[in-house]
């Protein structure tokens, strides 16, 4: 089989799962749900995909068991920029390869259609000439880790939590270079924007122009659900020149607060569910969860997808009963008006 083969039959999986199901459901949080099982801060995840591959594969299957559709690997700071912060630049193959078999195992292991994402985070670096990171250095650096994920055996490659479009651009080309599908997604603030100044404008733009092809493009971390819900709306309300493009929303749970020595996150399993249902109506085809988002919320968001039908959008008053107020600054751009759907009645977002 050649390589333009197996490309058509990774491209395929995407495909065909998001025919059968129209709205693929992703996974949760990396860094909380181990940091649950151990993991110190300070401590980089992804030494764990060598030194405790069975917690790995503990985290991975506990979503796989939830119903996801699609998983990430422990890869978020696999560069070899974030990597260097732990003396460990040269462990990039290593490392990623690691992650993506452990989960590739899990997957065949479940006997279900899962699909394998590469998870690429930003490099915590700043481009020249404000920084030090040359544009040349940053392709390098994500292709890198882009083939040494492919190598492990993932199915697509999901570069998450950008907030500049120049940096969303080098990784997209970067990680081209894999030949796999590709997933990014930029986390919104409080004004609509990323820290970089990107909105939903600018990120529908950046979708079409991106080289090689993005397949999907969307939100995941930022505040909480209501601003990524809005979020999904305004970037729908920008593209109008007819096409369908693929939307992501990864919403963290709730609002992180310091309990006790601990952060703990204000977002219910039920107030997850109802975020599910949300972003969905609102145009997402791939939904899941981002920080404090453990699997007893997935398991929660996929009986709400399986047991829903899609609706028409919900509007901001939908959003601030169901799920709390948008903060100051994240405006619906554009929303029809529409009773309250029956599902979200009564379940109004509990108050922490």
């Amino acid at each position: 089989m050649n390589l333009t083969s197996i490309r058509n039959i990774v491209a395929n999986l995407f495909e065909k799962l998001l025919n059968q199901k129209h709205v693929l459901l992703a996974d949760g949080a990396t860094g909380t749900n181990l940091f649950a099982m151990g993991l110190r801060s300070g401590d980089a995840p992804e030494f764990w995909n060598i030194d405790h591959p069975d917690r790995v594969a503990a985290h991975y299957r506990s979503f796989i068991d939830a119903g996801s559709d699609i998983v990430l690997t422990n890869t978020f700071g696999g560069t070899r920029y974030r990597l260097k912060l732990h003396n460990a630049q040269h462990r990039v193959a290593e490392l990623n390869t690691a992650a993506a078999e452990i989960l590739k195992g899990e997957v065949e292991k479940s006997g279900r259609e899962v699909i394998v994402a590469g998870s690429i985070g930003p490099s915590g670096e700043i481009l020249a000439p404000l920084g030090e990171m040359l544009p040349d250095e940053a392709v390098e650096a994500y292709a890198e880790q882009a083939l040494a994920l492919k190598q492990g055996g993932v199915d697509i490659l999901w570069i998450e939590t950008m907030s500049s479009r120049e940096e969303v651009e080098l990784a997209v080309k970067g990680v081209g270079e894999a030949g796999l599908p590709i997933i990014f997604t930029m986390s919104f603030d409080t004004n609509g924007r990323t820290m970089m100044g990107v909105g939903a404008a600018d990120l529908m733009k950046l979708l079409k122009q991106a080289r090689p092809r993005v397949h999907a493009c969307g939100t995941n971390c930022g505040i909480g659900a209501s601003e990524v819900v809005v979020a999904i709306l305004n970037m729908k309300a920008v593209v109008t020149d007819g096409t369908n493009p693929i939307l992501v929303a990864k919403a963290n749970c709730g609002i992180p607060e310091f309990i006790d020595g601990e952060i703990v996150y204000s977002g219910t399993p039920e107030i997850m569910a109802n975020y599910a249902v949300m972003a969905r109506d609102a145009g997402a085809r791939i939904i899941g969860g981002c920080c404090g988002t453990t699997a007893e919320h997935v398991a929660a968001m996929r009986d709400a997808l399986d047991n829903s039908s899609k609706s028409s959008p919900p509007t901001l008053d939908d959003i601030n009963r169901v799920l709390g107020e948008v903060t100051a600054g994240a405006k619906l751009q554009a929303q029809g008006q529409h009773q309250l759907p029956e599902r979200y009645r009564g379940r109004k977002r509990r108050r922490r």
